[in-house]
């Protein structure tokens, strides 16, 4: 079995930098941070309000990303579709892993139909505990399909997610989609600005 796991924003779909636009603004209005956003990229949205916001203040910041989500663009990242087409031409299994909930993916699907039957599974935040960098999304998927570390491949863009996908044990694909690549190559197997150069076989030599 070959088995490819990708993180949903800024690895399949364009989407971080209307999130960052998003959270940094909600990072400039309550801590006066305009880091914020790149520091929470990659953690359930449970766990951004819970550690981060009094209790009051959560609904009003939950409807204003839902109100903000249905505005969204989710475009593919350059060179996903050929190359998710060359994976599944070679019978890999695949699934999403994110840490959004499915309320946000609900929206992408409006955007994108596709997306709610191409992949094996859609994995998102009610279904793992623990947010990213744990990696216990990741070990769930692995789980879900039988899959050891050795047989699977991540493919991740923020810092906390390559953090988890490292932990995992699995081989590590990175995108310098939304961090600069100096960042996100210490944290993978192989460092890739798109998918456009990438293909099933390029995979397989990543170790």
């Amino acid at each position: 079995m070959v088995l490819a796991l990708f993180d949903f924003d800024g690895v399949v779909v364009d989407s971080e930098t209307q999130y960052a636009i998003f959270w940094g603004q909600i990072g400039e209005e309550y801590f006066g941070n305009p880091d914020f956003a790149m520091q929470i990229k990659g953690q359930t949205l449970d766990h951004i309000l819970g550690n981060n916001f009094p209790p009051e203040d959560v609904p009003s910041i939950v409807q204003r990303l839902n109100d903000f989500e249905l505005t969204m663009h989710y475009d593919y990242i350059p060179g996903f579709l050929p190359f998710f087409e060359d994976l599944k031409a070679h019978d890999v299994k695949t699934a999403v892993v994110t840490s959004s909930n499915q309320q946000k993916m609900d929206a992408a699907y409006r955007y994108q139909p596709a997306l709610r039957t191409m992949f094996d599974r859609i994995l998102t935040a009610e279904m793992f505990t623990r947010s990213k960098p744990d990696p216990d999304c990741y070990l769930l998927g692995m789980d879900l399909f039988g899959a050891t570390k050795e047989e699977t491949y991540v493919f991740e863009d923020s810092l906390n997610g390559l953090r988890a996908a490292q932990a995992s044990g699995a081989h590590v694909v990175g995108l310098s989609t939304t961090f600069p690549a100096s960042e996100v190559a210490p944290f993978a197997n192989v460092l890739i600005p798109d998918f456009c150069e990438f293909s099933y076989e390029k995979m397989l030599q990543v170790k």
